[in-house]
């Protein structure tokens, strides 16, 4: 090979290398499953504004927080939460060793296939179910119960597996922020060990940044082993006014933005977007009910009502699921 040859080799590399590093930079494509509009533009935009140096948007790179909550905003939430479809499926295994549970309600209607008269106790009653199938083992045999749940079990409605009932549009946000400086927290009501699971392998969020609600657990030396055993006692729910409390405790700053579905997600949302500055809020509206559900201001899961209000008002942006996204789910043809 001519030297004359290596050079024009190298320089086109370097031109496809700094192409490439100039549509990352710019978001080009990187959000392929969003339609060009306001809500794509605005996460676009804002990006840009706080990672151009010398803007006066500029945000250095540890104050770039991103939190987002869960169900509703990165996987589905209907026909219900998914953890508590996972805990009542616990309650199907666990039946055996707890004869009681035929007359004991809100288990005996569970093991009867009445879900709907389960959960008629309200909050109390999933409060009932989720402590007891979440608790008397160890944090690692948790752990391994809801890994091997997760493998198997599979949505009703498009029979495919929990952890791919994922929104490809939010991935892709997830993945953009990252590459753009962000680091990217997962703030929900869920769970915090349930989620912490998974999160890693479908987020690419790690464990150590997932806040979640959670149980309290106890050291023990078993034959001399240490273990953390999980008691069916509430240590701390990280919903409406307990989630920014819950970033504040596990973070320590406080994010720039914040994305949520719900009325849940509010505080959190208020929070974040409150200061002056460079802030983004945003909420998923679930619109399309071809591709997903269509749900928000009277639904009893994942309800829109005071959050949309708040939106308009402070000029958040809403994403309308129906005309955003291309695409929701990566298994859609």
């Amino acid at each position: 090979m001519t030297y004359s040859v290596r050079i024009a080799k190298h320089y086109l590399l370097s031109v496809f290398i700094l192409l490439v590093a100039t549509c990352t930079a710019q978001g080009a494509d990187a959000l392929p499953s969003w339609n060009e509009g306001k809500a794509k533009q605005a996460i676009v935009s804002f990006v840009e504004r706080v990672t151009a140096q010398g803007s006066a948007d500029f945000v250095p790179v540890p104050e770039r927080i991103a939190v987002f909550d869960n169900d509703g905003t990165l996987w589905a939430e209907q026909p219900m939460y998914f953890q508590l479809l996972f805990a009542v499926d616990r309650v199907k295994a666990l039946a055996p060793q707890h004869p009681e549970w035929a007359s004991q309600e809100p288990f005996a209607s569970l093991l009867k296939g009445n879900l709907k008269e389960a959960l008629a106790g309200g909050e109390p009653a999933i409060m009932q179910i989720v402590m007891t199938t979440h608790s008397g083992m160890t944090t690692e045999e948790f752990d391994q119960i809801v890994r091997d749940w997760t493998s198997s079990a599979k949505h009703p409605k498009t029979g495919q597996l929990y952890t791919r009932m994922v929104y490809q549009p939010m991935l892709e946000v997830l993945t953009y922020l990252r590459a753009n400086g962000f680091k990217t927290f997962i703030a929900s009501g869920g769970g915090i060990d349930f989620m912490r699971v998974f999160s890693e392998e479908v987020y690419g969020i790690p464990p150590e940044q997932v806040i979640g609600s959670s149980g309290k657990a106890k050291f023990e030396m078993r034959d001399g082993t240490p273990l953390l055993m999980r008691l069916a006692e509430i240590n701390f729910i990280d919903d409406k006014a307990g989630k920014p409390v819950g970033i504040h405790q596990h973070i320590g700053r406080r994010p720039i933005a914040a994305f949520g579905n719900s009325d849940g997600d509010l505080q959190m949302l208020q929070w974040t977007c409150s200061p002056p500055g460079p802030r983004f809020c945003l909420f998923v509206r679930h619109t399309d009910a071809d591709r997903e559900w269509a749900y928000d201001r009277a639904s009893s899961i994942g309800r829109l009502d005071k959050g949309l209000d708040e939106a308009g008002i402070m000029n958040w942006t809403v994403v309308d699921m129906k005309n955003d996204w291309t695409k929701v789910f990566a298994f859609e043809r």
